[in-house]
Parts: C-alpha cells; structure tokens; sequence
C-alpha cells in the first residue's frame, strides 16, 4: 500500500514537471499570437476641427474614392455633450479600409473644449472598437482635429486593450494655437509637451502645413503648425514635416488639396502611387484645390 502511494506521487510529479512548463509555453505562445495578430479591418478614423460637422470630410473622400478606384465605406460618428453617440452611414461588408468620421455636437474652438473633444474621441473609439472588433488603425484631423486626436493618443488610447494606432496625419494642426511665436507656448502645447512620453512609440506621423506665403495658409501660423516637433520628434518611431505650398493652400481647402490626396494615399492608405505622382509628393508642386462644400455629406 505504502509502495502504491509513491508510485501515484511520483506519476503526479511527472505529469506537472511536463504540464506546467508546457502550459507556461502555450500562455506565451498565445500571448504573442495576440500582440502580433492584426484584424483584417483597418479603419482610418478621421477627425474635423473647430466648427465643423461630419461632413467636413465629403469632399476629400469623393476625390480618394475617384483617385484610388476603391469604394472606401463611410461610417459618420456624432458625440454629443452628454456622451451619447449617434451614428450614420455604415461600413460595408469586405471592405476592410472604411473611413470613420468622428464629430461633436460642441465643435466650438478654445483649449478647454478641444480637451473635452479628445475625451468624448475616447467614448466613440472604444464603441466602436467593441462593435467593430478592430485592433489597427490611423487617424487624420484637420485644424483642431490634429489636437483632439493627439491629446488621444497620449492619454486615453492606453486605455483601449489590445489596440494600437500606426500612422496619424494631421492637415494644418496649431499646436501652439494661434500663436506665432518660436519661443512662447501656449497652454495646450505645454500639455502635449508634457504628456509626451505617454504616446505610442511605434507611431508614425506625418504633420502637413499650408502655406500661401510662406507664413500662414491664411488661419493657422505655419510656425504654429511646425512646433509639433517638439511633441512627436523622439517619441515615436517616425516624425516627417511636410509643407505644400501655392496660391490654392488656404486653411479650409486644404483637406482637399490634390497633393494632401497624393499624400493621403501614399503615406496614410499606403498605397503604391504611379511613379509621376510620388515625384509630385517629394517636389511638393503646386496643385490646384476645391473649397470646403456645405452639402448634405456623403452617408
């Protein structure tokens, strides 16, 4: 009986010293399988600035659905002050590029409200990473839009399990605000400075300023738009200042502006563009460029 009992504690030794290191194994296996796995959907989620509906975007989709000959789905996100959502449009099934418009019903301008709009952002983004089960995404804001969505990403995107965000591109962002100058920050650039650390540092960003005189697109100070880099340069894995200049780079136009497209497409959609059209990128020509319209908006 005595010989009995050792046998059956030495058979259960046998089996843990084989089926704990192995379960360790599996839990790793499994743990990398989900940091490296990525969703086939890849949203890119778009973000207007100041003032501006869901509609901001109409024009520069219908121009990426013509140039890329991809019907890109269009879901429309409204956030309003008490938090609820309310949404319009849908992505339709296959397509695994959508594009997903996220506004405010208080669109208003000024630092305490942009702080606002980054926290309403993270209600909509964790809706709709539950309803639509992705993990990737990029993200591009026009104006105040570029600072919702990087007050985002460093204070609530950690929030979010298990997603992460690839490219931003942000279309005439002030990140000093208003301010022209070199040396004085203002408040929201002292914020984002401060929480810089906190940004994903896998990260690339592409930060792309207008200029009709070399100064400002009309709007936006180009030197406001430029001390972005004191947010992103040696945070994140990639940093890149564009600017594009002509007669047609005013503030509004600017989302619509047929070398911001080419860059849309190369840099945010990664598309592969035709030889002439990756030249225009680097040479930065010139381009003509449609106003902002006030329709109805795209479903």
């Amino acid at each position: 009986m005595r010989h009995s009992w050792w046998r059956w504690l030495v058979g259960v030794l046998l089996v843990l010293a084989v089926f704990l290191p192995s379960m360790t194994w599996m839990r790793q296996q499994i743990t990398q399988y989900k940091t490296n796995y990525k969703t086939p959907l890849d949203p890119t989620i778009m973000v207007p600035g100041s003032s501006a509906s869901q509609n901001r975007f109409d024009a520069l989709i219908k121009e990426l659905r013509k140039e890329t000959k991809t019907a890109h789905s269009v879901l429309k996100v409204k956030v309003a002050e008490n938090g609820q959502l309310s949404y319009t449009g849908s992505i339709r099934r296959g397509d695994n590029q959508p594009f997903i418009v996220v506004a405010f019903e208080n669109n208003r301008d000024g630092y305490a409200n942009i702080v606002k709009q980054a926290q309403w952002l993270n209600i909509a983004m964790k809706d709709l990473v539950k309803t639509y089960h992705f993990n990737h995404f990029s993200t591009l804001g026009h104006s105040n839009g570029g600072l919702i969505l990087s007050l985002f990403l460093e204070r609530y995107l950690s929030q979010i399990k298990d997603v992460k965000v690839e490219r931003l591109m942000t279309i005439a962002t002030p990140y000093n605000m208003e301010s022209d100058s070199t040396t004085t920050q203002t408040a929201i650039l002292k914020e984002l400075i401060q929480y810089r650390k906190q940004l994903p540092k896998s990260l690339t960003v592409y930060s792309v300023a207008g200029t009709e005189n070399y100064s400002s697109d009309g709007t936006v100070p180009a030197n406001s738009v430029n001390q972005g880099k004191y947010v992103f340069q040696n945070q994140v894995a990639h940093y890149t200042q564009i600017t594009v200049t002509g007669d047609d780079t005013t503030h509004s136009a600017l989302p619509q502006n047929k070398q911001i497209v080419l860059l849309i497409r190369q840099y945010l959609l990664q598309e592969t563009l035709p030889v002439k059209d990756r030249y225009q990128n680097q040479a930065q020509n010139q381009v003509d460029s449609r106003n902002a319209t006030d329709d109805p908006g795209l479903p």
